[in-house]
């Protein structure tokens, strides 16, 4: 590696540590003592499209135009009023009428479940509030279903212990079933009484209300039970422990604008929305 690779290296490096800080969720202490980006660096960054056609030869017409792919939102942070964005870089938004879940590892029924097939499962209400570990809170109505509902279908071995979450945009996280069949745990595809947004994790999401945002991934495209625990994407490349439990300190709910603190586990404010909606 010459002088000029080894220094483009050490840039590369601290751009993505600076990302991993600014652009996703930062490590409370940090957070509380850093301002909060009113937009990701990565905003503007990611280009458009290469250009993959090729100049037809002189002597030869085609005789078919490909239909071109309908375009989807490019999601990326943003500091939306009521409710920031949060993903680990941008990417496409997932086009819901192709989507499948798929279901694997230790089970003895393998799945591809349709969108149609996950709304089907019963149908769980809750009014929860997601606290990020950039200091920030917000709750909303989440509807979806719980675990044991999937877990019938898919029948899961006995040594399966873990459950791993992949995503859209290449995130990925691990929650101990456990912890996942907890009643406050829902696997999410509607907010606020309409279909989950884009935004927010279309067309599936996991929302864990006891412990950071970063445990509750979006945008799931595969499911993995597992004997064994598979280390976060943030607990992985930041400073992120990887239960993800919140801990006491200082919270900003967006929907109350102001600092309140907070003794740990789930948060519920008695003048919240979750209070004012259950």
């Amino acid at each position: 590696m010459n002088s000029m690779t080894r220094r483009r290296f050490t840039r590369l490096v601290l751009g993505g540590i600076a990302l991993s800080v600014f652009g996703g969720c930062a490590p409370e202490e940090a957070a509380q003592a850093t301002a909060i980006p009113k937009t990701s660096p990565l905003l503007g960054e990611t280009p458009g499209p290469a250009n993959l056609a090729k100049t037809a030869s002189p002597t030869r017409t085609p005789t078919t135009t490909p239909t071109p792919r309908p375009t989807r939102p490019l999601l990326y942070n943003e500091n939306r009023p009521g409710f920031y964005i949060r993903y680990y870089r941008p990417f496409e938004a997932v086009d819901p009428t192709g989507w499948t879940l798929s279901v694997e590892g230790l089970v003895k029924k393998p799945q591809e479940l349709t969108l149609a097939d996950v709304q089907s499962l019963p149908l769980v209400s809750q009014v929860s509030r997601m606290k990020c570990v950039e200091c920030w809170s917000a709750a909303a109505r989440w509807e979806g279903f719980h675990l044991r509902s999937l877990m019938e279908i898919v029948s899961p071995l006995p040594e399966a212990r873990w459950l791993h979450c992949y995503c859209a945009d290449d995130y990925y996280e691990s929650l101990s079933l456990e912890e996942l069949l907890r009643e406050r745990v829902l696997f999410v595809h509607r907010m606020n009484g309409q279909p989950l947004p884009d935004e927010y994790g279309a067309p599936l999401r996991l929302m864990v209300p006891f412990k950071y945002g970063y445990k509750s991934p979006k945008a799931i495209v595969r499911l993995v039970f597992s004997g064994e625990e598979l280390r976060g994407y943030w607990p992985t490349v930041g400073a992120y422990s990887a239960a993800g439990d919140i801990q006491p300190g200082r919270d900003y709910p967006l929907d109350l604008g102001e600092f309140r603190q907070i003794t740990g586990g789930e948060v519920k404010y008695p003048d919240g929305i979750e209070s004012k909606n259950e």
